[in-house]
C-alpha cells in the first residue's frame, strides 16, 4: 500500500505542478488546466487516504497533518473555483486566476515536502 500511496502523491505533484505552471505561462485559465487540477486533487486524495491508513491511529493533529488537510481543502476550493471561472468565461478573471493557483500550489508543497522528509527520517 505504501508504494501506491507514494505513486499517487507524486502523480498529484506532477499533475498539479503542470496545471499551475502551464496556466501561469499561458497567461489564462483553460479547460484542460481545470481537468489537470481535478486529476491532481483525485491523486492527492487517494495518496493521502492510503498514507492515513498506513499511519498508526490515522490522522495526526501535527504540522504535517494540519497542513495536509489545509492543502486538500484549498485544492478542492481551487478546483471548484476554476470550474466556476471556466463556465462563467470571464476573460479578466481567467487571466488573473494563476495568482490563486500559485498560492494554493505553494501551500500544497508544505505537506508534500514535510511528508517526504518525515518518510526519509523513519
Amino acid at each position: 500500500m505504501l508504494l501506491y500511496a507514494v505513486i499517487s502523491i507524486n502523480l498529484a505533484f506532477i499533475f498539479y505542478t503542470i496545471g499551475v505552471w502551464s496556466e501561469k505561462i499561458q497567461g489564462t485559465l483553460k479547460k484542460w488546466h481545470l481537468v489537470i487540477f481535478w486529476v491532481g486533487l483525485v491523486f492527492d486524495t487517494i495518496g493521502t487516504t492510503l498514507m492515513s491508513n498506513l499511519a498508526e491511529g490515522g490522522f495526526k493533529f501535527n504540522f504535517h497533518g494540519v497542513t495536509g488537510l489545509l492543502a486538500i481543502i484549498l485544492m478542492l476550493v481551487h478546483a471548484l473555483w476554476a470550474t466556476y471561472v471556466i463556465f462563467k468565461n470571464n476573460n479578466k478573471v481567467k487571466a488573473n486566476f494563476h495568482k490563486f493557483s500559485i498560492f494554493v500550489w505553494i501551500i500544497w508543497l508544505i505537506p508534500f515536502i514535510s511528508g517526504a522528509v518525515m518518510g526519509m527520517l523513519r
